[in-house]
């Protein structure tokens, strides 16, 4: 189907990591989870770059308002959630072809869509409570899209799902600090920020200080619990689809550590894991799932 091929462009191109995750899914729910995807970047792109996926063409175009271009794409999935026509692009061709395998719920969708009009008027986050319920909309939501395309035994694995979504969006919160910044967009808790003696003026001034780097290991470690507490729900999903998900969740940790090895530099070096070292995880990973008592560490 063209629909989903346009969606498997739109991962390929967005998210290396993401990508290399999914493909380790089986074809179909490797290209259900494309359009989850796709329309997650999608949407993410009219807040970043203020522009709109033109819905008959499938294609990027600055001539309606952001705001506006998010109503666009809530009235288009309850459209297709009420079965009353899906021609209007790909991504929500490809979205209507899933929802006859998968019961990916719309309300999750409908919460990234107002987490993503946040930032069309949100730049700073007093708390991390604030910022809790922003990297929800945006990210947590994601996990509750993406759990009945993997397939779950339990309830319980929607909280981790969410837990797994928190992570990686803390994830590219600290690995685009800088990027953000030239956007005049500050996502660490002002707070926080506070209690470490490092300011508004200094971030957006590049400044690595002490104070700088023990707010970001701070940071990191409160994402590592996140990723910690996540890894739970992955033996409640789906056997086919474990693999994908821990070896996605375990890259994309990765980007944590090159944070550290780049000694915190988020303003001008770009936190990325190499394809040699995604190689090696990749192997390991497929190794521990074939053979799981050695993750146990037993013989």
């Amino acid at each position: 189907m063209e629909a989903y091929e346009y969606c498997r462009r739109v991962t390929q191109c967005a998210s290396k990591t993401f990508y290399w995750g999914s493909s380790f899914l089986p074809q179909p729910k490797r290209r259900a989870i494309w359009a989850i995807y796709a329309f997650c970047r999608i949407i993410d792109d009219i807040a970043d770059e203020a522009v709109k996926l033109t819905p008959a063409k499938g294609h990027l175009s600055g001539s309606v308002a952001p705001r506006k271009a998010l109503n666009v794409w809530r009235l288009s999935l309850e459209r297709i959630y009420q079965h009353k026509g899906f021609a209007d692009g790909p991504v929500q061709q490809a979205w209507s072809d899933m929802l006859e395998h998968y019961p990916v719920p719309l309300r999750p969708a409908l919460e990234l869509l107002d987490g993503v009009e946040m930032d069309l008027t949100v730049k700073r986050y007093q708390t991390f409570d604030e910022l809790y319920s922003y990297c929800y909309r945006v990210a947590g939501t994601v996990g509750l899209l993406t759990a009945p395309v993997f397939g779950y035994h339990d309830d319980t694995a929607l909280a981790h799902a969410i837990e797994l979504g928190i992570a990686l969006q803390l994830t590219n919160i600290l690995r685009d600090v800088g990027e953000d910044a030239h956007r005049d967009r500050i996502y660490l808790p002002q707070e926080e920020m506070a209690s470490f003696g490092y300011t508004e003026k200094d971030l957006l001034a590049g400044v690595m200080n002490e104070g700088f780097c023990e707010l970001l290991r701070f940071q990191i470690s409160r994402a590592d619990n996140y990723y910690r507490c996540s890894q739970l729900g992955i033996s409640m999903l789906s056997k086919d689809c474990r693999l994908a998900v821990q070896l996605s969740s375990t890259l994309y940790r990765r980007i944590l550590d090159y944070i550290c090895l780049n000694d915190y530099n988020v303003f001008t070096r770009r936190a990325k894991v190499p394809l040699q070292a995604k190689l090696v995880t990749a192997s390991t990973q497929w190794f521990l799932h074939q053979f799981p008592s050695y993750a146990r560490g037993s013989h």
